[in-house]
Protein backbone atom coordinates (compact mmCIF):
# COMPACT_ATOMS: atom_id res chain seq x y z
CA UNK A 1 0.00 0.00 0.00
CA UNK A 2 0.95 3.41 -1.18
CA UNK A 3 0.61 6.59 1.08
CA UNK A 4 0.77 8.86 -1.81
CA UNK A 5 -0.84 7.21 -3.76
CA UNK A 6 -5.35 7.49 -4.77
CA UNK A 7 -5.49 3.92 -5.38
CA UNK A 8 -4.60 0.80 -4.11
CA UNK A 9 -1.93 -1.38 -6.02
CA UNK A 10 -3.42 -3.92 -7.78
CA UNK A 11 -3.77 -4.98 -11.39
CA UNK A 12 -7.80 -6.54 -10.95
CA UNK A 13 -10.63 -4.24 -10.82
CA UNK A 14 -11.97 -3.21 -7.27
CA UNK A 15 -15.47 -3.16 -8.02
CA UNK A 16 -17.32 -6.46 -7.64
CA UNK A 17 -17.72 -8.32 -10.86
CA UNK A 18 -20.38 -10.99 -9.39
CA UNK A 19 -23.06 -10.59 -6.83
CA UNK A 20 -21.55 -13.58 -3.85
CA UNK A 21 -18.78 -13.41 -1.54
CA UNK A 22 -17.83 -15.09 1.79
CA UNK A 23 -18.25 -11.95 3.44
CA UNK A 24 -20.72 -8.83 2.81
CA UNK A 25 -19.34 -6.13 4.84
CA UNK A 26 -21.27 -2.77 5.40
CA UNK A 27 -19.77 0.19 6.16
CA UNK A 28 -15.75 0.83 5.81
CA UNK A 29 -15.18 3.08 9.30
CA UNK A 30 -13.05 2.03 12.29
CA UNK A 31 -14.93 -1.51 12.38
CA UNK A 32 -15.65 -2.16 9.00
CA UNK A 33 -12.50 -1.23 7.33
CA UNK A 34 -10.63 -2.89 10.20
CA UNK A 35 -12.34 -5.69 9.37
CA UNK A 36 -11.62 -5.69 6.22
CA UNK A 37 -7.85 -5.59 6.94
CA UNK A 38 -8.04 -8.73 9.68
CA UNK A 39 -9.47 -11.04 6.89
CA UNK A 40 -7.56 -9.66 3.60
CA UNK A 41 -5.12 -12.11 3.75
CA UNK A 42 -7.31 -15.40 4.87
CA UNK A 43 -8.19 -15.58 0.77
CA UNK A 44 -11.78 -15.46 1.20
CA UNK A 45 -13.62 -13.09 -0.79
CA UNK A 46 -14.69 -9.89 0.79
CA UNK A 47 -17.19 -7.04 -0.50
CA UNK A 48 -17.20 -3.88 1.20
CA UNK A 49 -20.42 -1.27 0.49
CA UNK A 50 -20.23 2.23 1.52
CA UNK A 51 -22.53 4.37 1.62
CA UNK A 52 -20.36 7.50 0.71
CA UNK A 53 -17.74 7.62 -2.18
CA UNK A 54 -13.54 8.61 -1.60
CA UNK A 55 -13.29 11.99 0.56
CA UNK A 56 -11.18 14.11 -2.19
CA UNK A 57 -7.97 15.19 -1.74
CA UNK A 58 -8.36 18.69 -2.49
CA UNK A 59 -7.07 21.63 -0.94
CA UNK A 60 -9.95 22.47 0.59
CA UNK A 61 -9.57 19.45 3.09
CA UNK A 62 -7.33 21.65 4.89
CA UNK A 63 -9.73 24.95 4.60
CA UNK A 64 -10.87 25.90 8.39
CA UNK A 65 -13.88 28.28 6.80
CA UNK A 66 -14.87 24.75 4.26
CA UNK A 67 -14.40 22.30 6.95
CA UNK A 68 -15.70 24.30 10.09
CA UNK A 69 -18.38 27.77 8.69
CA UNK A 70 -19.14 25.26 5.18
CA UNK A 71 -19.63 22.28 6.38
CA UNK A 72 -18.19 21.07 3.32
CA UNK A 73 -17.40 17.55 4.48
CA UNK A 74 -20.78 17.19 6.68
CA UNK A 75 -23.33 14.55 4.66
CA UNK A 76 -26.79 15.77 4.28
CA UNK A 77 -28.65 13.41 6.16
CA UNK A 78 -31.27 14.75 8.30
CA UNK A 79 -32.48 12.81 11.54
CA UNK A 80 -35.29 13.85 14.24
CA UNK A 81 -34.89 14.66 17.74
CA UNK A 82 -37.32 13.21 20.39
CA UNK A 83 -39.62 16.16 19.53
CA UNK A 84 -39.69 14.83 15.76
CA UNK A 85 -37.89 18.52 15.33
CA UNK A 86 -35.56 18.03 12.51
CA UNK A 87 -31.60 18.38 12.62
CA UNK A 88 -28.45 18.12 10.63
CA UNK A 89 -26.01 15.45 12.61
CA UNK A 90 -22.39 15.79 11.98
CA UNK A 91 -21.99 12.69 9.80
CA UNK A 92 -19.36 12.05 7.50
CA UNK A 93 -20.23 9.38 4.60
CA UNK A 94 -16.67 8.81 3.03
CA UNK A 95 -14.83 5.40 3.00
CA UNK A 96 -13.12 5.43 5.99
CA UNK A 97 -16.31 6.66 7.58
CA UNK A 98 -16.19 9.32 10.80
CA UNK A 99 -12.84 8.72 11.29
CA UNK A 100 -11.49 10.72 7.99
CA UNK A 101 -12.52 13.54 10.56
CA UNK A 102 -11.76 12.30 13.55
CA UNK A 103 -8.69 13.16 15.93
CA UNK A 104 -6.89 10.15 15.45
CA UNK A 105 -7.08 10.12 19.63
CA UNK A 106 -6.48 6.24 20.35
CA UNK A 107 -7.02 5.28 24.13
CA UNK A 108 -7.02 1.50 25.56
CA UNK A 109 -10.50 1.40 27.89
CA UNK A 110 -9.15 1.72 31.41
CA UNK A 111 -9.10 -2.35 33.00
CA UNK A 112 -11.78 -1.05 35.41
CA UNK A 113 -14.15 0.17 32.91
CA UNK A 114 -14.94 -3.47 31.90
CA UNK A 115 -16.40 -3.63 35.56
CA UNK A 116 -19.26 -2.18 37.15
CA UNK A 117 -18.83 1.30 37.87
CA UNK A 118 -21.06 3.86 40.34
CA UNK A 119 -21.28 7.21 39.30
CA UNK A 120 -23.58 9.88 40.37
CA UNK A 121 -25.81 9.48 38.00
CA UNK A 122 -25.89 5.87 38.10
CA UNK A 123 -24.23 2.49 37.36
CA UNK A 124 -22.07 1.37 33.97
CA UNK A 125 -22.60 -1.65 33.26
CA UNK A 126 -20.26 -4.43 33.20
CA UNK A 127 -18.80 -6.12 30.33
CA UNK A 128 -19.18 -10.00 28.85
CA UNK A 129 -15.58 -9.62 28.36
CA UNK A 130 -12.88 -7.93 30.37
CA UNK A 131 -9.90 -6.01 29.49
CA UNK A 132 -7.56 -9.25 28.99
CA UNK A 133 -9.37 -10.87 26.13
CA UNK A 134 -8.88 -7.49 24.31
CA UNK A 135 -5.22 -6.34 25.20
CA UNK A 136 -3.68 -8.91 22.22
CA UNK A 137 -6.20 -6.80 20.22
CA UNK A 138 -5.31 -3.37 21.61
CA UNK A 139 -2.12 -4.36 20.54
CA UNK A 140 -2.41 -4.84 16.76
CA UNK A 141 -4.66 -1.99 16.71
CA UNK A 142 -2.32 0.28 18.25
CA UNK A 143 0.66 -1.22 15.80
CA UNK A 144 -1.87 -1.09 12.64
CA UNK A 145 -2.87 2.48 13.39
CA UNK A 146 0.45 4.47 13.93
CA UNK A 147 -0.26 4.80 17.57
CA UNK A 148 2.65 7.21 19.31
CA UNK A 149 2.55 6.89 23.36
CA UNK A 150 4.88 6.46 26.63
CA UNK A 151 3.30 3.60 28.68
CA UNK A 152 3.84 4.43 32.39
CA UNK A 153 2.64 7.95 32.60
CA UNK A 154 -0.55 7.37 33.23
CA UNK A 155 -1.83 6.47 36.59
CA UNK A 156 -5.18 4.95 35.09
CA UNK A 157 -3.50 2.59 32.11
CA UNK A 158 -4.27 -0.70 31.74
CA UNK A 159 -1.62 -3.09 32.01
CA UNK A 160 -0.24 -3.62 28.71
CA UNK A 161 2.00 -6.59 26.86
CA UNK A 162 4.49 -4.35 25.36
CA UNK A 163 5.25 -0.74 24.72
CA UNK A 164 3.61 1.70 22.12
CA UNK A 165 4.43 0.51 18.68
CA UNK A 166 6.05 4.35 18.01
CA UNK A 167 7.76 6.90 20.23
CA UNK A 168 5.44 9.53 22.10
CA UNK A 169 4.78 12.86 19.93
CA UNK A 170 7.20 15.43 21.34
CA UNK A 171 5.67 18.49 23.03
CA UNK A 172 6.11 21.71 21.48
CA UNK A 173 7.43 24.68 24.03
CA UNK A 174 3.88 25.73 25.03
CA UNK A 175 2.58 22.15 26.06
CA UNK A 176 5.80 21.36 27.50
CA UNK A 177 5.67 24.15 30.16
CA UNK A 178 2.15 23.26 30.31
CA UNK A 179 3.61 19.97 31.44
CA UNK A 180 5.83 21.14 33.65
CA UNK A 181 2.86 23.46 35.10
CA UNK A 182 0.48 20.01 35.51
CA UNK A 183 2.92 18.26 37.41
CA UNK A 184 4.24 21.25 39.52
CA UNK A 185 0.27 20.82 40.84
CA UNK A 186 0.34 17.31 41.60
CA UNK A 187 -1.01 15.91 38.52
CA UNK A 188 0.04 13.32 36.12
CA UNK A 189 0.01 14.51 32.78
CA UNK A 190 1.03 12.11 29.67
CA UNK A 191 1.47 11.86 26.15
CA UNK A 192 -1.46 11.66 24.56
CA UNK A 193 -1.82 8.35 22.17
CA UNK A 194 -2.15 9.43 18.79
CA UNK A 195 -2.33 7.80 15.45
CA UNK A 196 -0.78 9.52 13.24
CA UNK A 197 2.42 8.58 10.51
CA UNK A 198 4.61 10.52 12.04
CA UNK A 199 8.98 10.08 12.47
CA UNK A 200 10.20 12.91 14.18
CA UNK A 201 13.67 11.25 13.83
CA UNK A 202 14.03 11.53 9.82
CA UNK A 203 11.23 14.15 9.01
CA UNK A 204 12.20 13.78 5.81
CA UNK A 205 10.52 10.15 5.12
CA UNK A 206 7.95 10.80 7.83
CA UNK A 207 4.23 11.42 6.28
CA UNK A 208 3.27 14.03 8.62
CA UNK A 209 3.91 17.16 8.52
CA UNK A 210 2.75 18.14 11.90
CA UNK A 211 0.61 20.38 10.91
CA UNK A 212 -2.22 22.18 12.48
CA UNK A 213 -4.90 20.82 10.27
CA UNK A 214 -5.38 17.59 12.23
CA UNK A 215 -8.02 17.58 14.61
CA UNK A 216 -11.20 17.67 12.54
CA UNK A 217 -9.81 18.27 9.26
CA UNK A 218 -9.34 15.30 6.87
CA UNK A 219 -6.10 14.65 6.12
CA UNK A 220 -4.70 15.81 3.05
CA UNK A 221 -1.51 13.89 2.63
CA UNK A 222 -3.02 10.63 4.06
CA UNK A 223 -0.98 10.46 7.37
CA UNK A 224 -3.46 10.89 9.85
CA UNK A 225 -4.28 6.64 10.89
CA UNK A 226 -7.79 6.73 9.58
CA UNK A 227 -10.13 3.69 8.32
CA UNK A 228 -9.10 4.61 5.05
CA UNK A 229 -5.55 4.62 5.20
CA UNK A 230 -4.93 1.92 7.96
CA UNK A 231 -7.89 -0.16 7.21
CA UNK A 232 -9.00 -0.13 4.14
CA UNK A 233 -6.81 0.78 1.44
CA UNK A 234 -4.31 -2.24 2.65
CA UNK A 235 -7.10 -4.68 2.61
CA UNK A 236 -7.68 -3.68 -1.03
CA UNK A 237 -3.81 -4.36 -1.87
CA UNK A 238 -5.30 -7.99 -1.95
CA UNK A 239 -7.35 -8.87 -4.65
CA UNK A 240 -10.02 -10.67 -3.09
CA UNK A 241 -11.76 -7.42 -1.52
CA UNK A 242 -13.76 -5.65 -3.15
CA UNK A 243 -14.90 -2.07 -2.57
CA UNK A 244 -18.65 -0.54 -3.59
CA UNK A 245 -18.66 3.24 -2.84
CA UNK A 246 -22.06 5.25 -3.56
CA UNK A 247 -23.87 2.53 -2.55
CA UNK A 248 -26.16 2.60 0.35
CA UNK A 249 -27.92 -0.84 1.78
CA UNK A 250 -31.45 -0.09 2.21
CA UNK A 251 -32.35 -3.56 3.51
CA UNK A 252 -31.57 -7.07 4.39
CA UNK A 253 -33.63 -10.03 3.03
CA UNK A 254 -33.58 -13.19 5.14
CA UNK A 255 -34.81 -17.13 4.18
CA UNK A 256 -38.59 -17.81 5.27
CA UNK A 257 -37.08 -18.98 8.77
CA UNK A 258 -35.50 -15.70 9.47
CA UNK A 259 -32.28 -17.38 10.53
CA UNK A 260 -30.13 -16.09 7.55
CA UNK A 261 -29.40 -13.23 5.51
CA UNK A 262 -30.25 -14.18 2.08
CA UNK A 263 -29.65 -10.95 0.37
CA UNK A 264 -28.34 -7.92 0.97
CA UNK A 265 -30.45 -4.78 -1.01
CA UNK A 266 -28.32 -1.94 -2.08
CA UNK A 267 -29.34 1.49 -3.84
CA UNK A 268 -26.01 2.02 -6.21
CA UNK A 269 -26.29 5.49 -7.63
CA UNK A 270 -29.92 5.02 -8.18
CA UNK A 271 -30.23 1.76 -9.04
CA UNK A 272 -31.17 -1.32 -7.37
CA UNK A 273 -28.13 -3.95 -6.94
CA UNK A 274 -28.60 -7.33 -4.92
CA UNK A 275 -25.63 -9.26 -2.89
CA UNK A 276 -25.41 -12.30 -1.14
CA UNK A 277 -22.65 -13.30 1.87
CA UNK A 278 -22.17 -16.18 3.53
CA UNK A 279 -21.19 -13.55 6.30
CA UNK A 280 -22.95 -10.34 6.53
CA UNK A 281 -21.53 -7.49 8.89
CA UNK A 282 -23.04 -4.21 9.55
CA UNK A 283 -20.84 -1.50 10.56
CA UNK A 284 -22.82 1.71 9.55
CA UNK A 285 -22.29 3.44 12.95
CA UNK A 286 -24.61 2.90 16.32
CA UNK A 287 -27.36 4.93 14.44
CA UNK A 288 -27.04 3.79 11.01
CA UNK A 289 -26.65 0.17 12.06
CA UNK A 290 -29.61 0.13 14.04
CA UNK A 291 -31.45 1.83 11.06
CA UNK A 292 -30.62 -0.98 9.09
CA UNK A 293 -32.19 -3.69 11.35
CA UNK A 294 -34.88 -1.51 12.29
CA UNK A 295 -35.89 -1.27 8.39
CA UNK A 296 -35.28 -4.52 7.76
CA UNK A 297 -38.39 -6.09 9.98
CA UNK A 298 -40.22 -9.07 8.40
CA UNK A 299 -42.63 -11.55 8.98
CA UNK A 300 -39.90 -13.21 10.72
CA UNK A 301 -38.46 -10.35 12.46
CA UNK A 302 -41.68 -7.63 13.21
CA UNK A 303 -39.87 -5.99 15.64
CA UNK A 304 -36.44 -5.44 13.11
CA UNK A 305 -34.23 -8.08 12.39
CA UNK A 306 -32.22 -9.07 15.65
CA UNK A 307 -34.52 -7.31 17.61
CA UNK A 308 -36.56 -9.94 20.10
CA UNK A 309 -34.95 -8.75 22.81
CA UNK A 310 -36.09 -5.27 21.92
CA UNK A 311 -32.96 -4.11 22.16
CA UNK A 312 -31.75 -2.73 18.82
CA UNK A 313 -31.13 0.70 19.07
CA UNK A 314 -31.39 1.87 22.86
CA UNK A 315 -28.65 2.75 24.97
CA UNK A 316 -27.20 4.95 22.54
CA UNK A 317 -24.12 6.99 24.11
CA UNK A 318 -22.15 9.61 22.72
CA UNK A 319 -20.27 11.17 25.75
CA UNK A 320 -20.33 14.02 27.77
CA UNK A 321 -18.11 16.46 26.15
CA UNK A 322 -17.24 20.03 26.61
CA UNK A 323 -14.75 21.72 25.25
CA UNK A 324 -12.51 24.88 27.50
CA UNK A 325 -10.77 27.43 26.02
CA UNK A 326 -8.81 28.91 28.21
CA UNK A 327 -6.84 32.59 27.78
CA UNK A 328 -3.79 33.51 28.93
CA UNK A 329 -1.36 36.72 28.34
CA UNK A 330 1.46 34.60 27.34
CA UNK A 331 1.24 33.54 23.81
CA UNK A 332 0.54 30.10 22.31
CA UNK A 333 2.56 29.55 19.52
CA UNK A 334 1.84 25.65 19.43
CA UNK A 335 1.45 23.92 15.54
CA UNK A 336 0.74 20.45 16.96
CA UNK A 337 -1.22 20.48 20.11
CA UNK A 338 -2.88 17.33 20.73
CA UNK A 339 -0.33 16.02 22.72
CA UNK A 340 -1.16 16.51 26.01
CA UNK A 341 -3.76 14.73 28.53
CA UNK A 342 -4.65 14.65 32.39
CA UNK A 343 -6.59 11.49 33.92
CA UNK A 344 -6.24 12.63 37.26
CA UNK A 345 -10.30 12.68 37.58
CA UNK A 346 -10.87 9.70 35.69
CA UNK A 347 -12.10 7.95 38.32
CA UNK A 348 -12.71 10.65 41.21
CA UNK A 349 -10.97 12.64 44.19
CA UNK A 350 -10.96 13.26 47.31
CA UNK A 351 -13.82 15.52 47.16
CA UNK A 352 -16.18 14.15 44.66
CA UNK A 353 -16.08 10.39 44.58
CA UNK A 354 -17.67 9.02 41.54
CA UNK A 355 -15.65 9.47 38.47
CA UNK A 356 -15.20 12.55 36.21
CA UNK A 357 -13.29 11.81 33.39
CA UNK A 358 -10.79 12.78 30.69
CA UNK A 359 -9.27 15.84 29.54
CA UNK A 360 -7.26 16.14 26.69
CA UNK A 361 -5.94 18.90 24.20
CA UNK A 362 -7.98 19.61 21.06
CA UNK A 363 -6.37 20.30 17.49
CA UNK A 364 -4.86 24.31 17.71
CA UNK A 365 -7.87 26.95 17.55
CA UNK A 366 -8.29 29.72 15.11
CA UNK A 367 -10.20 32.74 14.76
CA UNK A 368 -12.08 30.80 10.77
CA UNK A 369 -12.86 27.62 13.36
CA UNK A 370 -14.06 30.01 16.50
CA UNK A 371 -16.47 31.55 13.87
CA UNK A 372 -17.48 28.04 12.89
CA UNK A 373 -17.96 27.02 16.61
CA UNK A 374 -20.22 29.56 16.99
CA UNK A 375 -21.74 31.71 13.89
CA UNK A 376 -24.51 33.44 15.96
CA UNK A 377 -22.19 34.67 18.53
CA UNK A 378 -19.34 35.94 16.13
CA UNK A 379 -21.38 37.01 13.46
CA UNK A 380 -20.34 40.43 13.63
CA UNK A 381 -17.06 39.83 14.67
CA UNK A 382 -13.89 39.86 12.00
CA UNK A 383 -12.07 36.34 11.93
CA UNK A 384 -8.53 38.48 12.69
CA UNK A 385 -10.52 39.27 16.02
CA UNK A 386 -11.12 35.86 16.76
CA UNK A 387 -7.44 34.78 15.88
CA UNK A 388 -6.11 37.33 17.92
CA UNK A 389 -8.47 34.98 20.49
CA UNK A 390 -6.83 32.18 19.49
CA UNK A 391 -3.52 32.77 19.63
CA UNK A 392 -3.38 33.53 23.74
CA UNK A 393 -5.84 30.48 23.98
CA UNK A 394 -5.54 26.82 25.73
CA UNK A 395 -7.74 24.19 23.84
CA UNK A 396 -9.13 21.57 26.20
CA UNK A 397 -11.35 19.30 25.73
CA UNK A 398 -13.51 17.46 28.71
CA UNK A 399 -14.82 14.02 27.86
CA UNK A 400 -17.29 12.51 30.21
CA UNK A 401 -18.87 9.06 30.65
CA UNK A 402 -22.12 8.79 29.32
CA UNK A 403 -24.32 6.05 31.04
CA UNK A 404 -26.35 3.55 29.04
CA UNK A 405 -30.35 4.32 29.35
CA UNK A 406 -32.92 2.05 27.40
CA UNK A 407 -34.72 5.60 26.89
CA UNK A 408 -32.18 6.91 24.88
CA UNK A 409 -32.57 5.04 21.72
CA UNK A 410 -32.52 5.17 18.18
CA UNK A 411 -36.12 4.83 15.87
CA UNK A 412 -37.30 4.87 12.37
CA UNK A 413 -40.31 6.67 10.89
CA UNK A 414 -41.89 5.02 8.04
CA UNK A 415 -39.49 6.97 5.44
CA UNK A 416 -36.20 5.18 7.14
CA UNK A 417 -35.87 8.90 9.11
CA UNK A 418 -33.50 8.30 11.66
CA UNK A 419 -35.44 9.60 15.21
CA UNK A 420 -33.09 10.04 17.93
CA UNK A 421 -34.74 10.43 21.56
CA UNK A 422 -31.83 11.78 23.67
CA UNK A 423 -31.07 12.71 27.37
CA UNK A 424 -27.63 13.69 28.37
CA UNK A 425 -26.34 11.84 31.22
CA UNK A 426 -23.88 12.74 34.41
CA UNK A 427 -23.91 16.63 33.66
CA UNK A 428 -22.73 16.72 37.59
CA UNK A 429 -20.11 14.91 37.04
CA UNK A 430 -19.05 17.18 33.99
CA UNK A 431 -19.75 20.03 35.33
CA UNK A 432 -17.18 18.66 38.50
CA UNK A 433 -14.42 18.02 35.75
CA UNK A 434 -14.56 21.41 34.32
CA UNK A 435 -14.60 23.06 37.96
CA UNK A 436 -11.26 21.05 38.11
CA UNK A 437 -9.56 22.13 35.67
CA UNK A 438 -10.63 26.12 36.23
CA UNK A 439 -9.60 25.64 39.94
CA UNK A 440 -5.95 24.16 38.73
CA UNK A 441 -5.58 26.96 35.61
CA UNK A 442 -5.88 29.46 38.04
CA UNK A 443 -3.75 28.10 40.60
CA UNK A 444 -1.01 27.91 37.81
CA UNK A 445 -2.00 31.70 37.20
CA UNK A 446 -3.90 31.65 33.72
CA UNK A 447 -6.33 34.54 33.20
CA UNK A 448 -9.47 33.64 34.68
CA UNK A 449 -11.69 33.51 31.77
CA UNK A 450 -12.78 30.10 30.48
CA UNK A 451 -15.54 29.92 28.50
CA UNK A 452 -17.37 26.74 26.75
CA UNK A 453 -17.48 26.40 23.39
CA UNK A 454 -19.04 23.93 20.94
CA UNK A 455 -16.32 21.94 19.16
CA UNK A 456 -16.48 20.34 15.31
CA UNK A 457 -19.95 21.56 14.95
CA UNK A 458 -21.70 25.07 14.04
CA UNK A 459 -25.18 23.48 15.84
CA UNK A 460 -25.32 21.94 19.92
CA UNK A 461 -23.01 19.72 20.91
CA UNK A 462 -26.02 17.42 22.00
CA UNK A 463 -27.84 15.37 19.71
CA UNK A 464 -26.02 16.68 16.20
CA UNK A 465 -22.99 15.56 17.93
CA UNK A 466 -22.75 11.90 16.71
CA UNK A 467 -18.52 11.47 16.46
CA UNK A 468 -18.62 9.11 19.54
CA UNK A 469 -22.13 7.23 19.06
CA UNK A 470 -22.13 3.48 20.89
CA UNK A 471 -24.54 1.68 22.13
CA UNK A 472 -27.82 0.47 20.32
CA UNK A 473 -26.54 -2.95 19.89
CA UNK A 474 -24.91 -4.22 22.97
CA UNK A 475 -23.11 -7.71 23.35
CA UNK A 476 -23.69 -10.15 26.17
CA UNK A 477 -24.45 -13.71 26.73
CA UNK A 478 -28.34 -13.16 27.42
CA UNK A 479 -30.54 -13.43 24.06
CA UNK A 480 -33.33 -11.26 26.23
CA UNK A 481 -31.18 -8.17 27.61
CA UNK A 482 -28.66 -8.43 24.69
CA UNK A 483 -28.62 -8.09 20.89
CA UNK A 484 -25.26 -9.72 20.09
CA UNK A 485 -23.19 -12.55 21.07
CA UNK A 486 -19.81 -12.30 22.20
CA UNK A 487 -18.43 -12.42 18.95
CA UNK A 488 -21.02 -9.95 17.83
CA UNK A 489 -23.06 -12.18 16.00
CA UNK A 490 -26.64 -11.30 16.43
CA UNK A 491 -28.49 -13.82 19.02
CA UNK A 492 -31.10 -14.20 16.61
CA UNK A 493 -29.72 -14.70 12.94
CA UNK A 494 -26.99 -17.02 12.25
CA UNK A 495 -25.20 -15.10 9.51
CA UNK A 496 -25.44 -11.67 10.83
CA UNK A 497 -22.90 -9.85 12.70
CA UNK A 498 -22.75 -6.01 13.76
CA UNK A 499 -18.85 -4.61 13.84
CA UNK A 500 -18.79 -1.30 14.89
CA UNK A 501 -19.54 0.54 18.82
CA UNK A 502 -22.79 -0.55 18.46
CA UNK A 503 -21.57 -3.00 20.50
CA UNK A 504 -20.37 -1.26 23.61
CA UNK A 505 -22.11 -1.84 26.85
CA UNK A 506 -20.93 1.45 28.52
CA UNK A 507 -18.74 4.45 26.76
CA UNK A 508 -16.02 4.78 29.36
CA UNK A 509 -14.96 8.53 29.29
CA UNK A 510 -11.95 7.60 26.28
CA UNK A 511 -12.46 7.66 22.67
CA UNK A 512 -14.18 4.68 21.06
CA UNK A 513 -12.24 4.22 18.53
CA UNK A 514 -9.49 2.05 19.30
CA UNK A 515 -11.83 -0.26 21.33
CA UNK A 516 -13.60 -0.44 17.71
CA UNK A 517 -10.95 -1.56 15.81
CA UNK A 518 -9.11 -3.95 18.31
CA UNK A 519 -12.61 -5.88 18.74
CA UNK A 520 -13.01 -5.55 14.83
CA UNK A 521 -9.66 -7.52 14.54
CA UNK A 522 -10.84 -9.93 17.40
CA UNK A 523 -14.13 -10.78 15.25
CA UNK A 524 -12.07 -11.17 12.06
CA UNK A 525 -10.21 -14.13 14.19
CA UNK A 526 -13.71 -15.56 15.03
CA UNK A 527 -15.03 -15.22 11.30
CA UNK A 528 -11.66 -16.84 9.79
CA UNK A 529 -11.94 -19.87 11.75
CA UNK A 530 -15.91 -19.95 11.31
CA UNK A 531 -15.23 -19.77 7.38
CA UNK A 532 -12.47 -22.12 7.92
Amino acid sequence: MDFATCSAQRQTPMEPQGDHFNVVIIGSGAGGGSLARALADAGHSILILERGGWLPREPQNWDPVEVFQKDRYVSTDPWLDKNGKEFQPGSHYFVGGASKMYGAAHFRLRERDFESVIHVDGESPEWPLKYDVFEPYYRKAEEWYHVHGERGEDPTEPPASSPYPYAPISHEPRMQKLVTDLRSAGLHPFHAPTGVAMNELDPAFSACVRCNRCDGFPCLVHAKGDAEVMGVRPALDHDNVFLLTEAEVCKLKTDASGREITEVVVNHRGEERRFRGDIVVISAGAANSARLLLMSANDAHPKGLANSSDQVGRNYMFHNCKAVVALAHEPNTTIFQKTVAVNDWYFGDNAFDYPMGNVQMTGKTNGAMIKGYKPRLTALAPTWSMDRIAEHSLDFWLQTEDLPCPDNRVTVDAHGQIKLSYTMTNNRASQELINRLEGLLDKLYLQNHLAERQVYFASSMDIAAVGHQMGTCRFGTDPATSVLDLNCRTHDVDNLYVVDTSFFPSSSAVNPSLTAIANAIRVGDHLKERLG
